[in-house]
């Protein structure tokens, strides 16, 4: 079987192979998440957010609504080194952000068997 025989034969295969993942996996809610910083802002995302009044009046403070919590948990990068991860719930993640009018900051989250509480919010330096 020459070359080009072969090519035509691959790539109508991998054309219908294409064709019927699309046709499955549309309208399900699949993702990539494959490396550590999106499947950690996955699994905190995926519970209810808890916040203190304090914690409340201190985001009110520096202007952050829950459209930019939200922007934190799709943009934001996971601070392993300064995060305190063991084996069993409760971990504790920082992330960093940087959104464009208020500047840079790390929030702290408490990740708990039912819900993500966000702990702290300061700001850092660019």
């Amino acid at each position: 079987m020459s070359f080009i025989k072969r090519l035509v034969y691959y790539l109508g295969g991998f054309g219908l192979g294409v064709i019927l993942l699309m046709f499955f996996l549309s309208g399900k809610k699949t993702s990539c998440d494959y490396g550590p910083n999106a499947r950690t802002l996955k699994f905190l995302k995926s519970k209810p957010l808890q916040k203190s009044n304090t914690l409340i009046r201190e985001l009110a403070h520096y202007n952050i609504d829950s459209a930019n919590i939200q922007s934190v948990f799709l943009n934001g990068e996971v601070n392993f080194k300064n995060s305190i991860i063991s084996s069993e719930l409760p971990n504790i993640y920082m992330v960093e952000i940087s959104f464009e009018n208020k500047g840079n900051f790390k929030f702290r989250f408490r990740a708990k068997k039912d819900s993500t509480e966000l702990i702290s919010i300061k700001p850092s330096d660019p």
